[in-house]
């Protein structure tokens, strides 16, 4: 079995995609695409196609070959620009040829073992095994008709949803999706629909089944989601791993994993789970629950949690900060340290603040 990664641009997540490729963006320090990898090889999985823009070089200098993974990585260019999940099985069919497949999107973090969804698919004699997960919102994904436990039908974004459950990231298939692709046109957005590939076969005499996940996040397209995916691996931290210099006035609780070159001083509390990177400097500060710091972060005399802080970013100021995305190179610091005080704000395009 083959297995295709999307990680191809998108306007996702806007102001932190201007510059940044969304796949790329780290969750609790790590490139949310290597999740994917990762997963991906823990189930025996080794020749991955990685699907990226035709211009785009920056996913292939981070991932590289795929020699820190395990697998054997091929990258798949998305000419014509991104039209969509089923446009990404056209591109993949050369990669791919008649061998089955699974395909995971790359900006989504699946904490369920993967392997045995790779031998229910094996053993199933399907032609396609679609990951299910139920969810409170099914209108905003790919949802599922489901009729005497079959799926019959799966609407893109329906107004009025079939059923609880949304399509997750990680879908299976035999050779017959190549057939389903070319049987398709574009939605209403424009794009070749991945759903529309499942009804396709559902309707067409195909085997279609189903397993249900339960640990699944999928970014909804505000950077403000972005801290339910942190917080989904940090919750998965059964293990600590603390280096740097830590001072012994520094409390330490929960599970807590501390980079290289980092020092941590003063009369400061950190309650896990936290993820701290490399050669940060933190003084005098809390930091709380489902919090991850970035290479290089200044703290001093700060207070957070539930939030992501990316590289470089300096936050001085005893303001709570809850909630919070801070993107790399940024600065928090507190209003009365210049005059004339206030709140002084430089904001781009597609922020979100509340003060």
């Amino acid at each position: 079995m083959k297995a295709l990664v999307t990680a191809a641009r998108s306007n996702n997540l806007k102001p932190l995609t201007h510059t940044a490729n969304k796949h790329l963006i780290p969750l609790a320090n790590k490139p949310m695409i290597f999740y994917a990898l990762e997963h991906i090889a823990s189930a025996g999985i080794q020749d991955i196609g990685v699907i990226v823009s035709e211009d785009d070089t920056a996913v292939e200098s981070a991932v590289g070959d795929g020699t820190r993974f395990g697998a054997n990585i091929t990258y798949i260019k998305q000419t014509g620009g991104a039209l969509g999940l089923g446009h990404v099985v056209k591109v993949a069919k050369e990669f791919l040829g008649d061998e089955k497949f699974l395909l995971y999107l790359g900006d989504n973090i699946i904490n369920d073992d993967l392997a045995p969804l790779v031998q229910q698919f094996e053993q199933s004699g399907a032609n396609c095994l679609l990951s299910l997960a139920r969810v409170p919102n099914p209108h905003r994904f790919g949802v599922p008709e489901i009729r005497d436990g079959k799926i019959v039908r799966v609407e893109e974004r329906p107004v009025q949803p079939k059923s609880e459950y949304a399509v997750a990231g990680l879908y299976f298939y035999d050779s017959s999706a190549h057939l389903a692709a070319e049987n398709i046109k574009p939605g209403f957005r424009g794009d070749y629909e991945i759903s529309d590939i499942h009804t396709w076969l559902a309707q067409n005499g195909y085997n279609v089944q189903w397993a249900e996940i339960k640990n699944w996040w999928k970014d909804k397209g505000d950077p403000r989601d972005l801290l339910e995916g942190n917080k989904l691996i940090l919750s998965a931290f059964t293990k600590s791993k603390q280096e740097g210099v830590i001072e012994s006035s520094v409390k330490i609780e929960g599970e807590v994993e501390i980079g290289q070159g980092t020092r941590i001083g003063g009369k400061t509390l950190i309650r896990g789970p936290v993820s701290i990177a490399e050669y940060c400097l933190i003084k005098d500060s809390y930091i709380g629950p489902f919090t991850s710091l970035g290479n290089k972060v200044e703290m001093h005399g700060g207070n957070i949690e539930h939030s992501l802080v990316f590289d470089d970013a300096s936050i001085v100021t005893p303001a709570k900060i809850v909630d919070s995305v801070i993107g790399a190179g940024s600065t928090i610091s507190a209003k009365h340290f210049e005059m004339p005080e206030g709140n002084k704000i430089i904001v781009g395009e597609n922020s979100n603040l509340a003060i």
